[in-house]
């Protein structure tokens, strides 16, 4: 079930407005989630048009789905851990590689309530934005709030980031 924090007009409004400039640059996306479970691709498909920009959605919940479906070296997870820059950086870049997308959007993070940590707090998710010849950028957020409202943040963070790479060109 889409969660209701997904359906609130605002969040899907900038799901809206991210595909059309997109569609106007003749761009196309693909997503990488972790935290999310598939909400940013959710949310951007439940816009009507969005095939003429979505490509693919991998949901990568587990490390082993983020090494099989989009690349990330299992040593760099063992290394720096599932919840940090290096493998969001990694997992937008190998769905923007396997999808043949303009541009990939990935997360990967703590939406609690459990597996937080001190140096990994409930909250914490690091996104990525991969787009072909301009490179990689990443985020790192603490959102409040419960599991809901930590990945409907997650899901409104990833389409800044979009929209920071769209106005790069």
């Amino acid at each position: 079930m889409l969660e209701p924090l997904l359906l609130e007009g605002d969040t899907l409004a900038e799901a809206a407005a991210l595909l059309e400039a997109m569609k106007e640059k003749n761009l196309t996306l693909a997503t990488a989630e972790s935290c999310t479970g598939g909400l940013i691709a959710a949310a951007l498909t439940a816009i009507a048009g969005s095939s003429a920009v979505v490509l693919a959605g991998f949901v990568t919940y587990s490390n082993e789905a983020k090494t099989a479906m989009v690349g990330v070296p299992a040593g760099l997870i063992q290394r720096v851990g599932a919840v940090s820059e290096e493998v969001a950086r990694a997992m937008a870049e190998g769905a923007l590689a396997r999808s043949g997308a303009s541009i990939a959007l990935s997360c990967t993070g703590v939406a609690g309530p459990g597996g937080g940590s001190a140096e990994k707090p409930v909250g914490l998710v690091h996104l990525g934005a991969a787009m072909v010849g301009h490179g990689t950028i990443h985020a790192r957020e603490i959102f409040p709030g419960d599991r809901t409202a930590i990945r409907a943040a997650t899901v409104r963070e990833a389409f800044a980031l979009a929209r920071s790479l769209l106005g790069a060109i």
